[in-house]
């Protein structure tokens, strides 16, 4: 496959940064009332990430390495602004129902996981599309989670009247709560069909996840911990027997 498209690939499918990396949560579960509260929020951030990975990309063998988060962070922050501002002038419906959020992208983990983990590492090109494709594949993610909340919590999808005039909405779904349980919903399918997610240890181990397996990373920790504690107590027995 040509590496380019695979970085578009990668981004909404082996990748995608909410339903397999599991980034962006924040964003994921406060926007997502709507799917065109969906796109706003991805197709923002999707500009943001696309401008700095590649002015990163463009500057990185510039850029010394013991400043490069101070610089990462002056580029996006500046990216957010010039994107609020945007907003703000020509969309301010949409301003109005993303709020503090839109200036809040300046600290979602995907922007800085990829400006750190790929575009300060690879080509301009490269790193456009890669930003292209994790963009794009967040915004699909927002935009699902956002319909499905939107069908149950008001019978809509995009404003259309999709329900039938007696269905009574739920809604839960468009609240907060409803958030936590469409996110949970559609893991738990994910986790039962055996997709790839950063719940059930399938996931692509990269610099941004450790592939998953939450459950036997804990148990390990804990283990290792117990371990450290138990040598810890014997080694301080062993100095008091001495003294």
């Amino acid at each position: 496959m040509n590496k380019y498209l695979d970085r578009l690939v990668n981004g909404l499918f082996k990748e995608n940064p909410i339903f397999v990396m599991m980034l962006g949560m924040c964003p994921t579960l406060a926007v997502t009332k709507s799917a065109m509260n969906g796109i706003g929020m991805g197709l923002s951030t999707t500009a943001v990430l696309i401008v700095s990975n590649v002015i990163i990309a463009a500057l990185r063998k510039h850029i010394p390495e013991k400043v490069r988060m101070p610089y990462f962070i002056v580029i996006v922050a500046s990216m957010v602004t010039v994107v609020e501002l945007l907003i703000k002038a020509y969309l301010p419906d949409v301003n109005e129902a993303l709020g503090i959020y839109i200036p809040l992208i300046v600290v979602n983990c995907i922007i800085f996981g990829r400006v750190e983990a790929y575009a300060a590492k690879n080509s301009v090109g490269l790193s456009l599309f890669d930003g292209i494709g994790m963009g794009l594949g967040f915004t699909v993610a927002l935009v699902l989670i956002g319909a499905f909340r939107e069908l149950l919590g008001a019978g809509t999808v995009f404003n259309i009247r999709l329900m039938p005039e007696s269905y009574e909405p739920i809604s839960i779904f468009v609240q907060a709560p409803g958030a936590f349980l469409v996110l949970a919903m559609l893991t738990a399918l994910q986790n039962k069909f055996k997709l790839p997610s950063a719940t059930n240890g399938t996931a692509k181990k990269s610099e941004l996840a450790c592939g998953g397996d939450c459950a036997h990373c804990s148990a390990e920790r804990f283990a290792s911990f117990h371990n450290s504690a138990s040598d810890s107590s014997i080694k301080k027995e062993s100095i008091r027997k001495e003294d």
